[in-house]
């Protein structure tokens, strides 16, 4: 029986032994299965042990390497050892606060881990390998180092110590309490939860829900402006997380902002998965959601045809669905928005990691029969790619030191997880990121129909985040060599979500904009010729999309038409269930 290849079972078992660290932070006593915080690096026997259960075979390092990695570390070992107890804290902000300096041993202590850490990299990267052996050992042995940090120990971390004496053992108290609340609710703490509501504080937009079926509601929202845009815009996120990712707060609600512009807005809404959808597939979602939205905001407006925007997976559903379109010889959708989407999966990042044959196949016997993709395993997955932002940081904060995180909107959010169905996912797998189907005319089939981008014919906004670890910039720019309409291209600062919400009213980060008629196949060629211009990309996007809105009509009074008509409120019932 085919089951997960060696290095993913391997990077399981130091994330289970990472996790379980936390149990046993109270504790003095090392915890097994990391590298010791302080002290010396594996012995040469267990390196070759780690590096072997991570490629599933033998590995080897160039010998010359070897040896200058072992005497560099040597020689930077003795130069601390030289130093004693005046070892200065290394600049990391793991060690930043001031008791890591007032504590001459722990400054050490740290100073030796990040050496340690340092070489252990140096170590993994010197393996002779291909690049995708290459990228896994980096990624396994990162999770490694960052799982050993002594600021993840109590007995080690000089800022928990402190607050415990000054706060008289309260910290530790309130770290306990911390730890058997996250516990029981089977996630790590990222933000205060109790201070939202889906509703409520998120998610607040004006609208009411015009239709349902089984995996998703369509959500019409109220107009704010006398006139609105006549060609209606439908937004699809993805349908791995919850669509209030873009109706935050009224200041970061980039729904509100189309609603603001005139335009006339539809946003699917899609179901949390359960046991009875357990058996739904890609073309499912293709046939009976994205498509099915966009015909419905036609019935409802009576247009001829709409602006549709797909964000991450949304975006990947939304291209599917229009080659579908395009293949039966339709074209209701006039203009379409890609937000940090892959069409192309050549450049998928630290995601490639964890894909292979064998780990796709397993996956598709797994879900042969139905089954459900559970939403906390995939979010793990996600918050791992970073987990000392994600992960230890809270670790730290939550039970060393007993805080309980301020309250943010956007880790609510993240922390809301949503399953997805187990053939949906399998499908995606294999057709996407392991065999980059998509973009090869004619080797996806989906609801009957050949795939093939170059049909897709239809003026396109195409946006990639500078530093996304989800969705490359590169592999964003992917698309612009794929779909023959008219295109613009714009890069955002920050990461995969913080530079898609990049309200246009705060003035924060840049963007970059190049030719519209100019998209030569390497992305560093097009940056090259880009101009850097501050603040969102949100006002550019929307003169884009005013171009392609049509003329301004007398905003609707109503939701819905007679066939129709409003089932509920927005946000609706269907973002509020739990996975």
């Amino acid at each position: 029986m085919t089951t997960e290849n060696p290095w993913l079972q391997s990077v399981q078992q130091f994330q289970q032994a990472a996790l379980q660290q936390w149990t046993q932070m109270l504790q003095a006593s090392q915890p097994s299965g990391v590298p010791s915080p302080g002290f010396g690096l594996p012995s040469d026997a267990n390196l070759s042990e780690l590096f072997a259960k991570i490629t599933g075979q033998p590995v080897k390092i160039e010998p010359s390497r070897l040896l200058d990695i072992q005497q560099s570390y040597v020689k930077e070992l003795a130069q601390l050892w030289n130093q004693g107890l005046n070892v200065k804290p290394p600049k990391d902000r793991r060690f930043a606060a001031e008791a890591w300096s007032q504590n001459p041993m722990a400054a050490f202590t740290a100073a030796v881990y990040l050496l340690n850490a340092r070489t252990l990299m140096s170590l993994a990267d010197a393996v002779e390998a291909d690049p995708k052996t290459r990228a896994r050992i980096h990624f396994a042995v990162q999770q490694w180092i960052d799982a050993s940090a002594p600021s993840n120990f109590m007995a080690f971390n000089a800022e928990a110590q402190k607050k415990a004496i000054d706060t008289h053992g309260e910290s530790i108290a309130k770290g306990i309490q911390n730890l058997l609340h996250d516990m029981k609710q089977g996630h790590v703490s990222m933000t205060d939860e109790s201070a939202f509501e889906v509703g409520r504080n998120v998610a607040t937009t004006e609208g009411q829900v015009v239709y349902e079926n089984e995996l998703f509601q369509l959500i019409q929202y109220k107009p704010l402006t006398a006139k609105v845009y006549e060609r209606p815009f439908l937004l699809v996120p993805p349908c791995i997380n919850k669509f209030y990712i873009l109706d935050l707060q009224p200041d970061n609600s980039l729904i509100r902002y189309a609603v603001e512009q005139g335009m006339r807005t539809f946003v699917v809404s899609w179901r949390n998965p359960d046991q009875s959808c357990a058996h739904k597939t890609w073309d499912d979602y293709i046939e009976h959601a994205v498509i099915k939205a966009i015909a419905v905001v036609r019935e409802i407006t009576g247009a001829e045809d709409i602006n549709a925007l797909g964000f991450c997976v949304g975006g990947t559903m939304l291209g599917t669905a229009l080659a579908v379109l395009a293949a039966r010889g339709e074209k209701p959708v006039h203009s379409a928005t890609f937000l940090t989407t892959f069409l192309d999966f050549s450049d998928t990042g630290i995601l490639d990691v964890f894909i292979d044959e064998a780990f796709v196949r397993f996956r598709e016997m797994q879900f042969a029969n139905g089954g459900l993709m559970p939403g906390r395993d995939l979010a793990t997955t996600f918050i791992f790619l970073r987990p000392n932002d994600l992960v230890w940081n809270y670790v730290v904060g939550n039970y060393l030191k007993g805080e309980t995180p301020p309250p943010f909107d956007l880790l609510y959010w993240n922390s809301d997880s949503t399953n997805l169905p187990g053939p949906f996912y399998a499908w995606y797998l294999r057709n996407t990121y392991l065999e980059n189907r998509l973009v090869k005319p004619g080797a996806a089939i989906v609801c009957g129909q050949p795939i093939d981008l170059r049909k897709v014919d239809l003026p396109v906004y195409i946006y990639g985040s500078r530093e996304d670890h989800i969705v490359p910039i590169g592999g964003a720019y992917a698309s612009t060599q794929h779909l023959p309409g008219p295109k613009r291209f714009v890069m955002g600062a920050s990461g995969h979500i913080a530079g898609v919400i990049n309200p246009a009213s705060k003035g924060k980060r840049s963007h970059w904009i190049g030719r519209d008629d100019d998209f030569p196949p390497r992305f560093e060629d097009w940056l090259a010729s880009a101009t850097e211009h501050p603040g969102s990309w949100w006002t550019d996007w929307s003169d884009w999309l005013k171009g392609h809105a049509g003329k301004l009509i007398a905003a609707p009074k109503s939701y819905g038409n007679r066939k129709y008509k409003p089932i509920e409120p927005a946000p609706g019932r269907y973002v509020k269930a739990k996975a």
